[in-house]
C-alpha cells in the first residue's frame, strides 16, 4: 500500500512531527511517497506485527521512526489507545481494500 502524505494548500511546507497507526489484518509493506514535508522532523510510524515501511531515497528517512506494535483488534478499541496514548486524534480512516491512500497533513 503506497501511503501519499502531503501538507494541506495552505501549508507550503509541513514543519511539524506526525505520528501514524497504520494497522492491517495482515502484514502489508507500507510504502510512503511524500511532498512538501521539512526534513529533520520527527515522523513516527507505529505498524502492525509483520509491517514495514519504505521511505523514498532522501533525507526523510533519517528523522523517520517505525516500530511495530501489537494492536486492538476493533477499530473501537484502536481508536481509544491512540485518544489515551496521545491526548488527541486529528484523523482516522478505515479503509477495506486499496493500494494508495492519500493523506493531507497540516494544522
Amino acid at each position: 500500500v503506497t501511503l501519499h502524505l502531503n501538507p494541506i494548500s495552505s501549508v507550503h511546507i509541513h514543519q511539524k512531527p506526525l505520528v501514524f497507526i497504520l494497522n492491517s489484518p495482515l502484514p502489508l509493506v507500507w510504502k510512503l511517497k511524500t511532498e512538501r514535508l521539512a526534513p529533520g522532523i520527527r515522523r513516527v510510524f507505529f505498524v502492525s506485527l509483520g509491517s514495514v515501511v519504505q521511505f523514498e531515497k532522501g533525507n526523510f528517512s533519517l528523522s523517520a521512526e517505525t516500530e511495530e506494535k501489537f494492536f486492538p483488534e476493533k477499530n473501537e478499541h484502536l481508536l481509544q489507545w491512540a485518544q489515551k496514548e496521545y491526548g488527541a486524534v486529528t484523523s482516522f480512516t478505515e479503509l477495506k481494500i486499496s493500494r494508495n491512500i492519500y493523506i493531507k497533513v497540516g494544522e
